[in-house]
């Protein structure tokens, strides 16, 4: 398929299915459910063999009150804040860690090193990471208690993630450490030493929220709509983000990706090669949940295997090879990742097609070679002379599109030649059919 990792939710020991792991008893164990820890780590090194990293979400957020776990450990608020109103979480009926304490801080870096010292895991996916930061998370007034300023902040998990994140550094072995953080927190992926908190890279939520609501919309009120999925590129370059539809958007009712698109059956999935190759051409890194990319019809449950039958019919089929050729090209061309959180590796044609429904862009590489123009029309109207505006002569040569795929080598592929006409705003213009729903991705240098 061409993906580059694999992130595993929870797998540290947990006493409650349902928790999908995120309730942690022991931290230095992985879960029996699926074997040893030498079973564990042959898994992992048989992923390196093929070339694929693994990322383990970890959870130093909190931790539940079961007897044979880490609540009042030696009869006593040990490991935990004493105050309620710090140490345990309403909405979750968890305990959370107490930071001020440096022995509870040693145990959660500790711990994070286990993992990647002693089993080689390329990174850690930090669960939660507001509801560490924030006093007041899921707290009404009176229930929470304010830092020695008055404010929200709690300084001492500020600390430990910022001690966390450089000792990983420190260690030198190339691990990434990932925020899920949701709020508008500042400099979640900046240097400690300039005021931020260190993390390699952080959770796009905004990003995922906005689009799926667009995503969502009924093609003929997308056009009200237009700003969702620009909003997202007013602040890429703010943080290291990655872009993600994970687990918690295809679970609880919210329906999987392919049931979240409108329309009729077929018009699903159009609409989600259209959304996914607007994701491929955003800044910044992806992740997709298990099951999406060949349009899994039910939600996800932790009881019941993906659907994997549905591969075999055609419409599931042809998302599943689309989603593949989508991951080819990302890893054949640096524009796709070189520069995403920088302008210079990212320039729209045309944010304000709102009439029409129509996005397109253009990703550079650094060295600005082998360039590739997107255009992505979010209707079911066609535009058969769709004139799209670039910003040098030469030829545009289509790589993928919605109804082809990506063209592989020994395929003629469609070559369109820039004329001198501005359109867009640029200098010169192509003229290329755009089908319903319909992607292109052109190359030019």
């Amino acid at each position: 398929m061409g993906y580059t990792h694999v992130e595993l939710m929870g797998i540290a020991e947990h006493p409650y299915d349902g928790s999908w792991g995120y309730q942690v008893t022991g931290y230095y164990a992985p879960t029996s459910r699926y074997g040893t820890p030498e079973e564990f780590k042959y898994f992992v090194n048989y992923m390196h063999k093929k070339g694929i990293g693994v990322i383990l979400d970890w959870v130093p957020a909190h931790f539940p009150r079961d007897a044979h776990g880490l609540a009042d450990f030696d009869g006593q608020a040990l490991f935990e804040y004493p105050d309620p109103r710090k140490g345990e979480h309403p909405d979750w009926g968890t305990k959370v860690f107490n930071y001020e304490k440096h022995e509870v801080s040693n145990f959660l870096i500790a711990n994070a090193l286990y993992w990647i010292e002693q089993f080689h895991v390329d990174g850690l996916r930090v669960d939660a990471v507001a509801s560490m930061l924030y006093l007041d998370y899921g707290r009404k007034d009176g229930e929470w208690v304010a830092n020695q300023y008055g404010g929200n902040q709690n300084l001492e998990a500020i600390e430990f993630f910022r001690h966390l994140n450089s000792i990983v550094v420190q260690r030198g072995h190339g691990a990434m450490v990932i925020a899920e953080e949701s709020t508008a927190w500042p400099l979640v992926t900046h240097d400690p030493k300039e005021g931020g908190l260190g993390f390699t890279f952080k959770w796009n939520m905004g990003w995922m929220h906005d689009f799926l609501e667009y995503m969502k919309l009924d093609p003929y009120f997308r056009k009200f709509n237009h700003h969702k999925m620009t909003f997202g590129l007013t602040y890429f370059n703010s943080e290291n983000f990655i872009l993600v539809l994970s687990h918690d958007e295809v679970v609880h009712l919210k329906c999987s990706m392919i049931n979240k698109m409108p329309g009729l059956f077929g018009d699903k999935f159009a609409n989600l090669k259209a959304g996914y190759t607007f994701m491929l051409g955003h800044p910044g890194k992806k992740l997709l949940f298990m099951g999406q990319d060949f349009g899994q019809l039910h939600e996800w449950d932790e009881k019941v295997s993906l659907d994997w039958h549905l591969t075999e019919e055609d419409l599931h089929s042809n998302l599943q090879h689309y989603v593949r050729d989508l991951l080819h090209i990302y890893q054949k061309y640096p524009a796709l990742y070189e520069a995403d959180d920088d302008w210079d590796g990212f320039s729209w044609i045309n944010a304000n097609d709102g009439d029409r429904s129509i996005y397109s862009f253009v990703r550079y590489a650094r060295n600005h070679k082998k360039s590739l123009l997107f255009v992505c029309n979010f209707t079911p109207v066609a535009r058969p002379d769709y004139r799209v505006g670039v910003p040098k002569r030469g030829n545009y040569t289509l790589i993928l599109d919605n109804e082809h795929g990506a063209y592989k080598t020994g395929e003629k592929a469609p070559v369109f030649k820039a004329v001198k006409s501005e359109c867009d705003g640029q200098p010169y213009s192509v003229s290329l059919p755009l089908p319903a729903y319909g992607t292109a991705i052109l190359r030019f240098s």
